[in-house]
């Protein structure tokens, strides 16, 4: 399947291809999410914290006379806001591929601060990049000057997978036994239904042994720990798939055992291969992840990460559920805003709530109690060319549907919350601090950025409402 759509992806890009010419302020530019200065985007190939600064590793692919190139992009921020372009790492691939051949293979990095792996110089801690290519081998490059050169290991490949395909490797330390621990999608031959993650363990990071199977996963998947909240020192340890379907658990460095049935983390069409950062100030896991399919019109570049979110356990009534929200530092970016207390809102346009907002680029958050309301909602990027893209509520159905993806959204005490993060190219609604989220991408007419609350069929009461007008990254520097 995965082979099926980058050929269709690389295709389209193709197809499309436009000029070089790059800049920040093209009509569809993400104006505080990751995104390439050219080429099409996959998915993150590594991401990491190193002395205080973060490294997003991405899979880069041009396009020159039906031949691919897969180089993995590097980036660094201090504040997962603002992202220096660094120069790509290193291609995956020894040789030229075609449209019909291997796929980019998503990567991940790791820093070797104990020198495990012996590759240390000049007490230089080492960057470590696994990858995989399209007969199963799992490969290593690594970096001695904090990422700005790479080379590949001398003894590739470090572990080869006979027994079907296995890619999308996720490498972490487990304190508990000091082993390192490699999750490997496996597909274990023809037998689809037995696909999952397959574990191995290592002292070295060199030299690997296999653990266990754990079936049920498709690709891409992380395995990662998450506190609970409010007991910082209770932590569950999650497995995921590139979907964004997830298991909660315990690992032993061994064997992942659920506790619970799978669940979705992301309802919407734009959620794909995400990755995690365990080790995050505070004791915060922060994950980001590509959102995969989105359509950039006439643009020199193609895709774009999700913002960054930080992640947490909670207990609800149904269960421990795995929760996001944005981070914190979106607050940086907040420019005109908008504040509303205790309104009560009745059927009609008038009044719009929202209407000293505009933009491309906003935040809003809200608490809603329905009362008699049958629907309500959201336009964003509204104007007179346009409606606008609906975000709408329905109280009856308890669904959110947002660009045409619906999201199962039971009230809170009575209440919906809602975070919806709104881009050039995208929109993220986080529901109920957390507990569900939807990621989109669109493209809406330029200059149409009108902001409307609604609702229908009777009153709404608008307990709080937040929005915020948000700075470029690229000029808040």
């Amino acid at each position: 399947m995965k082979y099926l759509i980058y050929s269709s992806l690389l295709l389209i890009l193709l197809l499309s291809a436009k000029s070089d010419k790059t800049g920040s302020n093209e009509k569809y530019r993400p104006q505080y999410h990751f995104s390439p200065q050219k080429n099409w985007l996959f998915e993150p190939g590594g991401f990491i914290l190193y002395e205080g600064e973060y490294h997003l590793f991405y899979h880069n692919v041009s396009i020159s006379n039906k031949i691919y190139t897969d180089q993995l992009g590097h980036a660094v921020s201090k504040d997962l806001l603002h992202w220096e372009h660094l120069p790509f790492a290193f291609n995956p691939n020894d040789k030229p591929t075609t449209l019909t051949s291997a796929p980019p293979m998503a990567a991940c990095a790791v820093v070797d601060s104990m020198n495990a792996s012996g590759l240390m110089q000049n007490q230089v801690k080492p960057i470590l990049i696994f990858y995989a290519d399209s007969l199963g081998n799992q490969n290593l490059a690594y970096s001695n000057d904090k990422g700005l050169t790479w080379n590949k290991y001398a003894r590739n490949p470090i572990l080869s997978v006979f027994d079907g395909k296995g890619h999308d490797p996720k490498v972490f330390y487990h304190a508990p036994t000091g082993k390192w621990i490699l999750a490997l999608y496996r597909s274990k031959g023809a037998e689809t239904k037995k696909e999952g993650i397959s574990f191995y363990h290592s002292a070295d990071l060199l030299n690997w042994q296999y653990s266990s199977h754990l079936e049920g996963f498709g690709e891409c998947p992380d395995i990662f720990e998450v506190p609970l909240e409010g007991k910082s020192n209770e932590k569950k340890f999650v497995a995921i798939s590139g979907e964004g379907n997830y298991r909660i658990g315990t690992f032993d460095g061994l064997i992942f055992r659920p506790e619970t049935a799978m669940q979705k983390l992301d309802f919407g069409k734009n959620f794909y291969a995400a990755q995690t950062i365990g080790n995050a100030p505070g004791g915060k896991t922060i994950q980001i992840a590509w959102m995969r399919g989105g359509e950039f019109p006439d643009m020199a570049f193609n895709g774009q990460m999700n913002f960054p979110t930080e992640l947490s356990l909670r207990t609800t009534k149904t269960g421990l559920i795995l929760c996001r929200k944005p981070i914190a530092a979106i607050t940086a970016l907040f420019n005109h805003d908008l504040q509303k207390k205790e309104k009560n809102l009745i059927p009609g346009l008038n009044g719009n709530l929202m209407s000293s907002i505009s933009g491309d680029a906003i935040f809003i958050k809200a608490v809603f109690l329905p009362k008699t309301s049958d629907s309500f909602g959201f336009l964003v990027r509204n104007g007179k060319q346009s409606n606008g893209t609906d975000i709408h509520y329905d109280t009856a159905k308890k669904i959110l549907d947002a660009n045409g993806m619906k999201m199962p959204l039971e009230s809170v005490d009575g209440k919906i919350e809602l975070e919806i993060l709104v881009d050039r190219s995208s929109i993220e609604i986080f529901a109920n601090h957390g507990e569900s989220g939807l990621s989109t991408c669109f493209s809406p007419p330029p200059g149409e950025e009108g902001l409307l609350l609604y609702t229908m069929g009777g009153e709404l009461f608008v307990e709080s409402l937040e929005a915020h007008t948000l700075k470029s990254v690229w000029t808040n520097k």
